[in-house]
This record gives structure tokens, sequence and C-alpha cells, in this order.
């Protein structure tokens, strides 16, 4: 079985920054690593990749011959893998025996939680292939900073888990650069375990801009809570010790951590539900590291 990941989420989220990052960091832990790239519309790549979309097809390309903008462009290019399925599949199959896979798609998020097409290329290969991935979904963390912004980070979060249907990890990316945009309004648990949204839009509704949107802010904040699927894990992909933690988590959801081990059930049981010894490290120490301390945080306000 053949592991990976499949990196996906919003433009500027950095994804391309962490392929390369992580291209560099699994290596030191004794993994051999490929990069495929399947956006077309990434024509600078700072990563060595082992497979480029682009010696199939060019967004430019498209978007001349067919008179598309970027978003048509990129819908018409992922349609266009899914039925040359075979093409990718020959390039990875060399890669199968001792590679730990990378995938890098589009930033046009319609592509994971509206369009069917980028889910037909992984669930393809996924059967063709005998792969084992899980979904890394980035989202700026910034966007922590504006209650209206993370309530549609939260959305889209939701969407793109229900949609694509693989274990998935979301992840507030660009640690390091949480609070360039504004002050978090709450300790950084309350936006990485999303347990009570009721906070929030008290925040939303003392902004002038959000009071009128009160009652579809509830209602949607209501739809994230009951389906308690997401959380966030954090990343600054500079750091050694943040990356490792991440992967930590990565490989429990795809199952890494069970690859050649010869146990029962039972053994594997109190694998996966053992202690998450890097808790700590997920929420209290990077919120020290990275935000500055503030008095004023007190979800009884």
């Amino acid at each position: 079985m053949v592991f990976g990941q499949v990196v996906i989420g919003p433009p500027g989220s950095g994804k391309t920054t962490y392929c390369n990052g992580m291209s560099q960091f699994l290596p030191l832990i004794g993994r051999k690593v490929a990069v495929i790239n399947l956006d077309p519309a990434n024509d600078s790549l700072p990563y060595d990749c082992a497979v480029n979309i682009e010696d199939l097809i060019k967004l430019s390309d498209v978007m001349n011959e067919h008179s598309l903008g970027p978003n048509g462009g990129l819908v018409y290019c992922m349609d266009y893998l899914a039925k040359n399925i075979d093409w990718l599949q020959s390039k990875l199959e060399p890669l199968l025996k001792d590679h730990y896979l990378l995938f890098d798609f589009p930033g046009q998020v319609e592509l994971f939680f509206l369009h069917d097409n980028a889910k037909s290329v992984i669930m393809k290969l996924i059967k063709k292939l005998n792969l084992q991935l899980t979904a890394v979904h980035l989202i700026d963390s910034h966007l922590c900073t504006d209650p209206g912004k993370y309530v549609s980070a939260l959305l889209l979060s939701l969407s793109t888990m229900l949609h694509l249907e693989l274990p998935h990890v979301n992840v507030l990316s660009k640690m390091d650069l949480i609070e360039s945009y504004g002050k978090l309004g709450f300790n950084l648990d309350f936006y990485t375990d999303v347990e009570d949204l009721s906070y929030l839009q008290k925040l939303l509704a003392q902004d002038p801009r959000s009071a009128k949107y009160r009652k579809l802010t509830k209602e949607l904040c209501n739809v994230i809570e009951d389906f308690s699927l997401v959380n966030f894990s954090t990343l600054d992909i500079q750091d050694k010790e943040s990356v490792g933690n991440l992967v930590k988590l990565i490989d429990k959801c795809n199952g890494y951590i069970f690859a050649g081990i010869d146990a029962s059930a039972a053994e594997f049981s109190k694998i996966a539900v053992g202690p998450v010894d890097f808790d700590y490290y997920r929420v209290a120490a990077v919120q020290e590291k990275y935000v500055k301390d503030d008095d004023n945080f007190d979800l009884s306000d």
C-alpha cells in the first residue's frame, strides 16, 4: 500500500510552499518523496516534481483555445485529467514501490466542494493504484482575526470534508503571520477546537457590516456545530517541530503508523486510541510562540 497526501486549500493558503517544505522534511525522517503537481496554473515551482500536469495540458493553452477565464480553464483541465487518468496512472506506477506521494492541487475551491472532477481523479487513483491518502486542507491562519472570514473558512472546510469523503486534516497555515492583519478575539484553542460559536456571533453582532446578517450567521454556525466535524491543527512550515507534529497527525489519519506492523486487531486499536502526546504543542505552545499576550481574552464578556 502506498501512502500520501492530497494538498488542497484556497489560493494563497500556502499549498506549494507546504509541498516544498514537506518534500524537504520527510527525507530527514527516512521517507522518499515524490511531489505531483496537478495545478496547471502553477508554472513556477520551488520543488522538483516527479509528475507535472503541464506535460499533459496547460491552462494558458486551454484559455486561448476555448476562450475561457482562469476558473473555467481550471475546471476544463481537471475534467481533461479525469478523462485521461491512464496518463497519470502510468506516470505514478514507477513511484509506487518506495515513494511517499504529495499531490499539489489547484487552489480553486469549487473543484473540491462543488464539482466532481477532482474527486473523480482522486478516487480513480485510490482504486487503481491502492493508494492510502489523506486530504490536507490548508486555511490561512490570519482569517481567524476576522470573524466573518473565519465562519467562511469553517463552511469551506466542512463542505470539502463532506464532498471528498477522505481522511481529512484541516490546517491553519502560516502561524508565524497569524496576527499580521489584526488581533485574535479569543485564545487560539477557540479557533482550533471550534466548540462554541455563539461567542463568535457576539463579535459579529458588534460589526455594523455583519449585524444585518445576524440570523443567517446564527444558522450557518448551527450547521457547523451540528455536524461537529471541523477542527484545525496548526502549522509553521519553517518550524521543524511544527511540521513534525503535523506529520504525526497525518500518519495517524492515513494509516501510515500501522505500515509494516504485524499485530492483532487489538494491538492496532491500542495504537489508534493511544494518547496524543503532541496535543499541547498543537495549541498552547503555538499560542505562546506566535500570539502576543493579551489580558483581554475573556469568553464571558
